[in-house]
């Protein structure tokens, strides 16, 4: 499949091919179906977008998000380099209230009751809901690595996993580091969001360094047996764009942080002090999911039904994104997340009618990397819902890399931004 036809995927058929007849839900003065989705990133601002379009307006959507905006992760790696500034991945969130009627609250979920089904709000309110979407993303499991609970820590050495203030604060991290400094950046094992982001991050930091720093390395310590994503394309990146300032070393666990002297401590190797200490922990499902008990795959991620997105542990709360126990081959990104939404938006509107849901997903991911300020590399897959073993599996032949990193490919990751910012958004 070509790259431009992955761009064009990002409309409501490439999950929804064969759904039709999803409107007509009672409607008007609040009397119809209520939904509540709870977080506005890439799974639910679509679920909460796609469930009034799939119910021609005849549901009511209530976003419970704390942000004033939606700051994507995907391309915030360019605002690390420079070449982007956070302002460039932000989108405010008031299309889906003015175009498509989503009520959007800005608070906190402290919990849901599920036998009730209502979610308490930070403010005190709460939230009656038919059905509940839960698109909480992650959060770090700080326990697993010593020294980042004490005061401080987590404001000197950062993650910048969360696109937003951390990652302009990384930014002036390395704007302030002396040439000649070293830049560590330690990898959690696998599964974390966005597999290929950190390969890319040292990318850009090195692509930063070239320029401005030249003196100064980036060493990257992956706990991980090796490159996750996209092996062979970031190496030859490393070699022919950033040879003597990008140093690779696997099977590196950072088990402790002396933050006050960025100092990292490994559970076998010796410790490593950084002029920029960057650590991305070990990750799980964001704490709602977790309070709420549905975090049921090792207490971390959440499962789930592939049809619907309802979770196993709990009826009527569907969960989306980056908290699911993946699929075979399915990675946690934005796109990924996306098509959670709509899938999930179609199923909900469904269920909600009293209809079953859509019997066959299918659904693309495009996962785009930049290697320089321009030049681009991606990996995809096509997924479809295997009825037998009741989960989503790759398409046999479908996605593949890029044969290399490109300029060309670099447009049609700003295009894919774009469109899918638009496709969630607009």
């Amino acid at each position: 499949m070509q790259r431009r036809q992955f761009v064009q995927t990002l409309g409501a058929g490439s999950v929804l091919a064969g759904v039709g007849g999803l409107a007509g839900c009672a409607s008007g003065g609040g009397y119809g179906p209520k939904v509540v989705v709870v977080g506005g990133g890439y799974g639910g601002a679509t679920a909460a977008k796609y469930v009034r379009m799939f119910s021609d307006h005849g549901i009511d959507v209530t976003l419970v998000e704390p942000n004033a905006a939606f700051v994507s992760c995907p391309i915030s790696n360019l605002v690390i380099q420079g070449s982007k500034t956070i302002a460039d991945v932000t989108t405010p969130y008031d299309n889906l209230t003015k175009r498509h009627g989503v009520k959007i609250v800005r608070d906190m979920v402290t919990s849901i009751d599920a036998e009730k089904r209502v979610v308490k709000l930070a403010a005190g309110g709460e939230l009656p809901y038919d059905r509940l979407i839960l698109s909480p993303g992650i959060d770090f499991m700080w326990d697993t690595v010593a020294g980042m609970t004490k005061p401080g820590a987590q404001d000197k050495v950062l993650h910048a996993w969360k696109a937003g203030p951390q990652t302009v604060a990384l930014r002036k991290q390395l704007e302030a580091m002396p040439d000649g400094g070293v830049y560590a950046l330690s990898i959690p094992l696998a599964p974390y969001r966005c597999p290929p982001g950190p390969y890319e991050r040292a990318c850009m930091v090195a692509n930063y360094f070239k320029k401005a720093k030249p003196k100064s390395k980036v060493v990257i310590f992956d706990a991980n047996d090796d490159i996750q994503s996209k092996k062979g394309l970031f190496m030859k990146a490393w070699d022919e764009h950033y040879k003597g300032i990008i140093e690779y070393r696997p099977k590196h666990k950072v088990v402790e942080v002396d933050a006050s002297t960025n100092t990292l401590k490994f559970e076998f190797n010796d410790d490593f002090k950084a002029a920029v200490a960057n650590v991305v922990p070990n990750m799980r499902a964001g704490d709602i999911a977790v309070r709420t008990g549905l975090a049921t795959a090792n207490n971390r991620w959440c499962e789930v039904d592939f049809l619907t997105f309802e979770s196993k542990a709990k009826k009527n709360i569907h969960v989306l994104g980056d908290a699911i126990q993946i699929a075979p081959g399915m990675p946690k990104s934005g796109h990924m997340a996306n098509q959670h939404g709509k899938t999930c938006a179609a199923a909900v509107v469904s269920l909600l009618q009293g209809k079953e849901p859509p019997q066959l997903p299918i659904y693309a991911n495009t996962c785009y990397s930049f290697v320089t300020d321009e030049d681009v590399v991606h990996v995809a897959s096509v997924h479809r819902y295997d009825a037998e073993k009741k989960t989503m599996l790759a398409v046999p032949g479908s996605g593949g890399v890029s044969s290399a990193a490109s300029e060309l490919e670099g447009r049609y990751a700003h295009a894919w931004a774009r469109n899918i910012w638009a496709d969630t958004l607009a």
